[in-house]
């Protein structure tokens, strides 16, 4: 059965998917901290030169904290949700690998609202390298497919992508500002098109476009 022919019963909620929802102004600071401090930790794991006896001492530590903090966890993901400017709500995945807030892995990415569609600036550090200096092309991608995504829903129109498409223009630096916009090109029942650019100096280093599939059909 296609998508468009899939029963909206079977579809998740659109709005937060069926999982459990937290309110942004209940997500504690300390929470916060943590999840920049632990994304600290990564880039200096994969960059440090420090010696044997240092770098068992960490690893006893990281240990330890990691058995503290499993004490008490969710078994799924939920929601972060957050207050729209014109009185609506926003909800984002709270875990999500690319902009999650409460996920270490997570790029720096805060997507904002523009009048045609999503935009950010953000940098990468060496936690996100593929080729020396470089961001990893499979980051690049996930970027865009976030963006591309983020610009549906600001449109109104909550999906999945069914199609992603990403041409890689220029090499997109590592710790160097960056630049990314997205919008929706167009929309046919429940398939919305969207695309997007990443820029460096204003210059663009990768562009994508996509196939969203909006989980429930205009009325």
């Amino acid at each position: 059965m296609s998508v468009d022919a899939q029963p909206v019963s079977e579809l998740p909620d659109p709005r937060n998917f069926g999982l459990p929802v937290v309110a942004e102004d209940e997500l504690p600071e300390e929470l916060r901290t943590l999840v920049a401090r632990v994304h600290d930790l990564v880039d200096a794991v994969a960059h440090t030169e420090a010696d044997t006896s240092e770098l068992a001492r960490a690893s006893a530590a990281v240990h330890e904290l990691t058995e503290r903090l499993n004490v008490k966890r969710r078994d799924v993901g939920a929601m972060l949700e957050r207050p729209r400017a014109d009185g609506g709500t926003d909800y984002q995945t709270l875990t999500n690998v690319v902009s999650g807030v409460s996920n270490p892995a997570a790029v720096p990415l805060v997507l904002e609202e523009t009048e045609d569609g999503v935009r950010s600036e953000f940098t990468l550090n060496g936690t996100y390298q593929g080729p020396p200096g470089l961001v990893h092309g499979g980051w690049i991608a996930a970027l865009l497919d976030q963006a591309l995504g983020s610009a549906s829903a600001a449109a109104g129109m909550v999906g999945l992508t069914a199609n992603l498409d990403v041409n890689y223009r220029n090499p997109t630096p590592l710790n160097a500002p960056l630049e990314i916009t997205a919008r929706v090109t167009g929309a046919e029942r429940r398939k919305v098109h969207v695309s997007g650019e990443i820029r460096h100096n204003g210059e663009v280093t990768a562009e994508g476009t996509a196939i969203m599939v909006r989980l429930v059909a205009p009325s």
